[in-house]
C-alpha cells in the first residue's frame, strides 16, 4: 500500500506520536499533521482537513471519544481511527458508536498496529 493522504495524528504524548508516524511512514508517504488534544485536533482538521484522523482516548482538555463527536458533528463523513491504552469494552463500544472506523491498542507490537493501520485505511479509502 501506498497512502498519500494528510493524517491528523493525535496524542498528548510526543513519542507516541512520533512512533506511530515512524509506522504510517512504513505503510505509505503520507503528510502528518499533529495535535496534543483533542481541542488542538478540532483546529488542525478544520483548518487542514485531513483525510484520516489518528487519535488517542485519554488526553487532556478533551478527551478523544468527545474530540471523535465533536469531528463527526463537524464532518459526518470524517476517517477516525482510535489508538489507546485503554481497553476497556465500554470505551471501545463508544468509539464505534461515535462512528471511529477502528480502534487499536499502542501496546500491540509494531507490526500488527501496521497491519491493522493498513487493512483499515485499504478498506476506507477503497485501496484494496
Amino acid at each position: 500500500m501506498n497512502f498519500t493522504g494528510m493524517i491528523l495524528l493525535v496524542d498528548d504524548e510526543p513519542h507516541i506520536r512520533k512512533f506511530v508516524s515512524l509506522i504510517l511512514k512504513q505503510i505509505g508517504n503520507p503528510i502528518i499533521v499533529e495535535a496534543s488534544n483533542g481541542e488542538e485536533a478540532l483546529e488542525v482538521y478544520r483548518r487542514e482537513n485531513p483525510d484520516l484522523v489518528l487519535m488517542d482516548v485519554s488526553m487532556p482538555r478533551m478527551d478523544g471519544i468527545e474530540a471523535l463527536k465533536a469531528l463527526k458533528a463537524f464532518d459526518p463523513n470524517c476517517a477516525v481511527i482510535m489508538l489507546t491504552s485503554l481497553a476497556n469494552r465500554e470505551t471501545i463500544d463508544q468509539a464505534l458508536e461515535a462512528g471511529a472506523l477502528n480502534y487499536i491498542r499502542k501496546d500491540t507490537p509494531k507490526e500488527q498496529i501496521a497491519k491493522a493501520l493498513e487493512e483499515t485505511i485499504a478498506a476506507a479509502f477503497d485501496l484494496g
